[in-house]
């Protein structure tokens, strides 16, 4: 059962933040407690089909081949594959931070999940309508193009991460977040999966693919998503904060950092895996680079092969979340994802085996939405219940920091070899792993701490 806090009134009759612990942000309202199991379902199906739309847009393989087939790959191809991931982190971290203010007050945070995910299906809408209009021959402003609306739809994917995390902490109890990455993942990876078996074989051939076809199926995805957000029962918060402008939304993060050591700790882990995320964009053109000689319709396989890795991965992290904590599994995520470039780096060197064996570096890029998840639920346990879209924004904003160099990483790659850049963000990666031992763990204050006294009923 959930531990439950209610917040007292002031002296004028309306709700007010009581003063919160780190035992507090464990805790939901009554209110959120009386629909858990409603709630729970409708997160998770709302998760199950966001997942099956993006498979067909996933950043580690579709998206890149998308613009190295507009670019015609080589060294520019390289620094415009590089950008992709330093817009997509910018649209999960400056945004975020600047709607966090907004998001705390808002009565309703579903308000801001649907609209978030409605604009994220009308971007795809439009990238499906732009293929289907322009046909076979690429003009030469669409590389520009394609970039403008691929930081348009982070901006908003951005956004409506916050607002989903936001909720999850005010609906959900701690102790049924793993539980519910676990039905989301498993159930989203056997939904995506076979979504990708039965559309994506017509949609994709050796030498390119029906780009309007896959964009319009992902919109169509996003907009059945939208509808579920409706179905959520969500309290109404009466939260208030002075809007003092952006300087001060800043200033807020960075005091998070400065006063809170755990947290800080936390965005140096934060900001080690994010470097992983500067090789997304490579993985593929390594496979379908000359040493093993993948084709573009190798891209089913590796699509198949990473959901079904985010399945096996949340399988394992759902209960131990549960039961041991957010940080354990952090722990096993960190040391994953420091040895996916070593893999990679020594398939691409065997000359019998490395190809046929390659698409189990897709695998491990499974354990990356395990990641964020998990890294996101430890910040809600350490952070006052208000302050959760504070939290979580700052958190964003550290996984963005290392793709500042991104594109010149990118440049790097198809000028010199992918050598220097995977062993690089490997030895990062294992630095942050080590960091993880020195975090806390906040369920061992939330587990042993007394029940909270029975309270009336929210407003």
């Amino acid at each position: 059962m959930p531990v439950i806090i209610d917040n007292p009134p002031a002296a004028d009759g309306s709700k007010t933040p009581s003063p919160t612990t780190a035992t507090d942000a464990s805790r939901i309202s009554r209110a959120a407690a009386a629909h858990e199991g409603r709630n729970f379902f409708v997160l998770a199906l709302y998760q199950v089909v966001m997942r099956t739309g993006w498979i067909f847009k996933t950043e580690s393989v579709v998206m890149p081949a998308v613009l190295d087939t507009i670019t015609g790959g080589g060294p520019m191809g390289g620094l415009l594959r590089g950008c992709l991931p330093v817009l997509n982190r910018f649209g999960h971290s400056i945004p975020p931070i600047l709607f966090s203010r907004r998001l705390k007050v808002l009565p309703q945070k579903r308000m801001a999940m649907l609209v978030s995910t409605l604009a994220m299906a009308s971007v795809f809408l439009l990238l499906s309508g732009l293929w289907w209009g322009v046909g076979t021959s690429v003009p030469w402003w669409m590389p520009g193009l394609f970039l403008v609306l691929y930081l348009m739809f982070f901006v908003v994917t951005g956004i409506n991460n916050l607002a989903f995390g936001t909720l999850q902490g005010k609906l959900i109890g701690v102790t049924r977040r793993g539980r519910q990455m676990l039905v989301a993942n498993v159930t989203g990876s056997v939904a995506a999966i076979g979504a990708v078996m039965i559309f994506l074989p017509g949609w994709l051939t050796p030498v390119g693919g029906r780009f309007e076809m896959i964009f319009g199926f992902t919109a169509i995805c996003f907009y059945l998503a939208a509808g579920l957000v409706l179905l959520l029962a969500e309290p109404k918060d009466t939260y208030s904060e002075a809007g003092r402008g952006v300087r001060h939304l800043f200033a807020a993060s960075w005091e998070i950092v400065r006063t809170d050591r755990n947290f800080r700790r936390l965005g140096w882990v934060a900001m080690s895996f994010g470097t992983s995320l500067v090789l997304f964009p490579h993985y593929q053109a390594l496979g379908r680079s000359e040493r093993l000689g993948l084709s573009f319709d190798n891209i089913l396989k590796w699509l198949i092969i990473q959901n079904v890795g985010t399945m096996l991965f949340s399988l394992l992290a759902g209960p131990v979340a549960d039961r041991r904590g957010n940080r354990l599994v952090m722990q096993g995520v960190m040391a994953g994802m420091a040895a996916m470039p070593l893999a990679a780096l020594a398939l691409s060197f065997l000359p019998t085996w490395g190809a046929t064996l390659y698409p189990a570096v897709f695998l491990l890029i499974g354990l990356t939405p395990v990641g964020f998840k998990t890294f996101n639920n430890y910040a809600l346990e350490i952070s006052p219940t208000e302050d959760h879209p504070r939290y979580l924004s700052t958190l964003g904003l550290c996984f963005a920091l290392p793709l500042l160099l991104s594109p010149v990483l990118g440049w790097v790659v198809e000028a010199v070899g992918f050598e220097s850049v995977f062993i690089g963000v490997s030895a990062v990666l294992a630095a942050g792993w080590l960091l993880t031992l020195r975090l806390h763990e906040p369920r061992h204050v939330i587990l042993d701490d007394a029940p909270a006294p029975v309270v009336p009923e929210d407003d």
